[in-house]
């Protein structure tokens, strides 16, 4: 008995004397049209997660984008102080900005900042019920 749906094996290899399938390492494939941050700079971008606790912390952080790595940001530990919050948000917007990158809200109290060549989109991808 069938169910109706026949699934082909996509990677199904050639009996003896037939050809031989060959695949690809993608890994080793390099793209000289690549995006501008990382690839331009030679190095490859890391994600990089940040909880920010102060202030002062910030610094530490805008060595990352520098680096082009992208920054996930939790500050919920200062979620309370708006000043401080809203001076470490500018500045943020403020290096992506002369990095060519980006800075927005993810979550409750979570941030995502990119490097250069690298934009968020703020659309949604939503699962269907």
């Amino acid at each position: 008995m069938t169910t109706g749906i026949m699934r082909k094996k996509p990677f199904k290899r050639a009996k003896e004397g037939g050809v031989e399938d060959h695949y690809l390492d993608l890994g080793d494939m390099r793209f000289d049209d690549g995006p501008a941050g990382a690839a331009a700079a030679g190095g490859r971008a890391t994600v990089r997660v940040a909880e920010i606790y102060r202030y002062e912390d910030l610094g530490n952080l805008t060595e990352n984008l520098y680096a082009n790595n992208i920054l996930i940001v939790d500050y919920e530990s200062i979620a309370n102080d708006e000043p401080t919050l809203k001076r470490i948000i500018a500045d943020l917007k403020a290096v992506a900005q002369d990095t060519g990158g980006d800075v927005a809200g993810i979550g409750k109290h979570m941030l995502i900042a990119t490097p250069g060549g690298i934009a968020v989109d703020r659309n949604k991808i939503k699962g269907s019920y």
